[in-house]
């Protein structure tokens, strides 16, 4: 995950350009064709093989984020980015509910996974993968779609002219603009917020499942229990990304209460692992801890915990993506590209720490870095909202 997330990282500072030069279609399903193929390699997992494809799922990761952010910022306005964004949240996060639904009753009880059981798997969401890839080909096209990084003539650099000058102006123009954008001052405050949610993407993907899984009072059902987490984190996470996008037309208290929830939400829940769950369970040994923290280790505390680590999420990705989409319009590929760039880079860096810190120190950094990252999203949020009170416009969606 290291490697995939740091070369995701370093691919960010070229997507705004390729996604410039081929489309923000076209490039979502050259990255869903990477995707699938990485999904593959698990059905007879080869190492070549395996490090081969992390490194080009993070090229592809990191086109299609950017592609992705470009074709819903295209797609929506001031109105109406509040409410995309929260749709488009919740269904990419019906993922986590449908996979480990699987997981839980296929491997219940199991102590094991048997070569067959990781094929099956394996087979299965490689055709689903690919089913998504050639859905893409049905989004809609914006007829006066327009390019970032040109500020004099936006709408002839995302012409279709095909000639090679057009498209090295383009990919130049994209590139540019994102060096220019990641030194503004709104993108630097914003970057601290995204920073944690890319600590907080790889705690709850990859060290709560295996903190769960390492504590031997859970008895027989600690492996299934981690199918049952990732559940919940999914619950939270559609929960949150449908409440704050259908809803977010009948607030007219802008992003900033979203987030305070966020991160209310998540303080809850790092106050309840700290306390439910053995300290050295992120680093423990394939046989598992015995060790207690300040409490019996519970079930049902523990599956509260992947609740609110997922809704809490919700909160902070859904109005990221509002007010990028709100900020940069005419500049969103490079703007969602920054986004992914400082997201993948503190996930990689939680990965590589996240094997050698105790649970305790790794939920102090994502308090530290949450609690600022939180202020200064409020202080772009209400630059956001002097903007849009100037122009006499209605503050009426987050």
């Amino acid at each position: 995950m290291s490697i995939i997330y740091g070369v995701l990282s370093a691919s960010n500072l070229i997507s705004p350009s390729l996604v410039a030069i081929v489309g923000p279609q076209f490039s979502m399903v050259i990255s869903g064709v990477f995707y699938s193929l990485y999904i593959a390699v698990f059905i007879q997992p080869a190492t070549w093989a395996f490090y081969t494809a992390s490194v080009l799922i993070g090229i592809a990761a990191a086109v299609l984020w950017t592609a992705q952010g470009n074709c819903l910022t295209e797609n929506s306005d001031e109105n109406t980015i509040g409410r995309n964004s929260g749709i488009f949240w919740a269904l990419l996060q019906f993922s986590l509910i449908f996979g480990n639904l699987y997981i839980y009753f296929a491997w219940q009880g199991k102590t094991h996974i048997s070569e067959s059981d990781r094929r099956t798997v394996f087979i299965a969401l490689t055709v689903i993968s690919l089913v998504g890839t050639v859905l893409f080909f049905l989004i809609r096209k914006q007829e006066d779609a327009k390019a970032p990084g040109d500020d004099d003539s936006t709408n002839e650099i995302l012409g279709e002219s095909s000639s090679a000058r057009n498209k090295m102006m383009r990919a130049v123009a994209a590139f540019k603009k994102s060096i220019t954008l990641s030194f503004t001052k709104e993108m630097l405050l914003l970057s601290v917020t995204t920073a944690y949610t890319g600590l907080v993407l790889t705690f709850f993907s990859g060290v709560y499942g295996t903190c769960i899984g390492a504590v031997n009072r859970f008895g027989s059902e600690e492996k299934s229990l981690i199918g049952l987490s990732g559940i919940f984190i999914g619950v939270g996470e559609i929960l949150g990304g449908g409440i704050f996008g259908l809803l977010s037309k009948k607030s007219r208290s802008g992003r900033n209460p979203v987030v305070m929830l966020g991160i209310f939400v998540h303080f809850i829940a790092f106050y309840l692992i700290f306390f439910n769950m053995p300290n050295d369970a992120p680093i423990a040994p394939m046989e598992g801890t015995d060790q207690v923290a300040y409490m019996i280790p519970s079930k049902e505390v523990a599956m509260l915990c992947s609740f609110l680590l997922g809704l809490g999420d919700s909160c902070f990705n859904t109005q990221l993506l509002s007010i990028l989409g709100f900020l940069y319009s005419e500049d969103s590929a490079p703007a969602f590209a920054i986004f992914k760039f400082v997201q993948s880079i503190c996930a990689a860096v939680a990965y590589f720490y996240s094997n050698y810190f105790l649970l305790q120190w790794q939920l102090l950094i994502m308090v530290i870095v949450g609690f600022f990252g939180t202020i200064t999203f409020f202080t772009v949020e209400w630059g956001a909202a002097a903007a849009l009170a100037a122009r006499g416009s209605d503050y009426s969606s987050i």
